[in-house]
């Protein structure tokens, strides 16, 4: 308990800090949000689609005659790596692949496999009933006609009636958006006061006339440890329901939904990473002179490479490959994922949960290199 309620003495001795970085959350999530609702007004009434047609027949080409008017058909580079980059970096919401034989399986009177692939947005859902219609259309006319020519007429003939179909998500798009903006900031505020706090208070207890008392005192050492780790989860369980009380604040009962609570459930897994972090550095660096610099380093670096300062959107590519190396990017690009995503699903999910495990590797990443530094250090000495 002694050592509980030093932990926070020590940190209610730096809560200008907390409350310095929680100010600039405030002013800068918001100021990002108000820059955001200039550009996101217009919204495409038609999805952007790579087709692949392998069999080059009249069936096929009428399929993509089809979705050359009701869609944006992109001409790129048909490389699968050229394709999942525009898929993820949301150039293309819809990828077809119609195999060769297409035609013969549709006169034969069988369903032909055709694959997709999809970015999991609004605009790939329409994609996706665009896609169904037709097929649907196709199967039920076949059993009438199973000449070709006569076929594609008549297809075209009952889509002629309902082929202009505009655009509209349920989902409050502005406001999601605005969500990502402000959580993507967080990442900023997150890892400068979770790492500024918690290399302070360890530097506090490493300084050598502390450590000399904790030695001498009757308290084990493990108990000693487990009451540090403690208070730090603690704290860092404070500042995520901090940030999320400000979040209800300002977008009110959405951060209770379904999609509300992955983002806290992600910022939660973030700040574990920052703690991670925090007592990998407190390990290496004991001056607290060093730490403020430390802190101001590794929280802007990532700031300006993952996209809590400048949007994802425009950024480089050689910039956003670089981010790869830093957890925040997968923390950033899960909250932009929410933002886009209309129906939630463990499909559509499914890239969120992988970047929750990347960070889960990273804290596992860092407190491995914790127990090794540790170990040489007490070897040293």
């Amino acid at each position: 308990m002694i050592v509980f309620k030093a932990f926070w003495k020590v940190v209610n001795k730096y809560k200008g800090t907390i409350i310095g970085y929680t100010v600039m959350l405030l002013i800068f999530g918001t100021l990002s949000m108000s820059s955001n609702d200039v550009t996101d007004d217009f919204k495409s009434s038609k999805p952007d689609v790579i087709i692949i047609d392998n069999d080059k027949s009249v069936l096929s080409n009428n399929l993509v005659k089809y979705f050359n008017d009701n869609a944006n058909i992109l001409n790129i580079d048909l490389e699968e790596e050229k394709i999942d980059d525009a898929l993820f970096y949301r150039d293309a919401n819809y990828v077809i692949y119609i195999d060769g034989g297409y035609e013969d399986e549709v006169l034969n009177g069988n369903n032909p496999l055709i694959k997709i692939k999809s970015s999991g947005d609004y605009s790939s859902s329409l994609a996706e009933m665009l896609l169904k219609r037709y097929l649907k259309t196709q199967r039920v006319l076949h059993d009438e006609f199973s000449d070709k020519n006569i076929l594609v007429e008549k297809i075209n003939n009952s889509l002629e009636n309902s082929a202009n179909v505009e655009l509209a998500t349920k989902i409050n798009t502005s406001e999601l958006s605005n969500m990502s903006r402000y959580y993507n900031f967080a990442s900023y505020s997150i890892i400068a006061v979770v790492m500024f706090i918690i290399c302070l208070v360890l530097s506090s207890f490493n300084e050598e006339s502390v450590k000399k008392r904790t030695i001498v005192s009757s308290m084990n050492y493990k108990k000693y440890n487990k009451y540090i780790m403690l208070s730090s989860i603690l704290y860092v369980l404070f500042v995520v329901i901090l940030y999320t009380i400000l979040g209800f604040i300002v977008f009110g009962n959405i951060m209770f939904s379904k999609r509300g609570l992955i983002y806290i459930l992600n910022t939660f897994i973030f700040a574990i990473v920052a703690l991670a972090l925090s007592l990998l550095v407190s390990t290496l660096v004991n001056k607290k002179e060093a730490v403020s610099g430390i802190v101001n380093v590794v929280s802007l670096s990532q700031a300006f490479l993952c996209g809590a300062f400048i949007p994802v959107m425009w950024m480089p590519d050689s910039v956003l490959k670089l981010a790869h190396v830093f957890p925040a990017y997968y923390y950033i690009n899960s909250n932009e994922l929410l933002a886009s995503l209309e129906v939630l699903n463990f499909s559509n999910l499914k890239p969120i949960f992988i970047n929750m495990g990347l960070m889960i590797l990273f804290i596992v990443i860092f407190i491995i290199l914790n127990n090794i530094f540790s170990k040489k250090k007490q070897v040293l000495r």
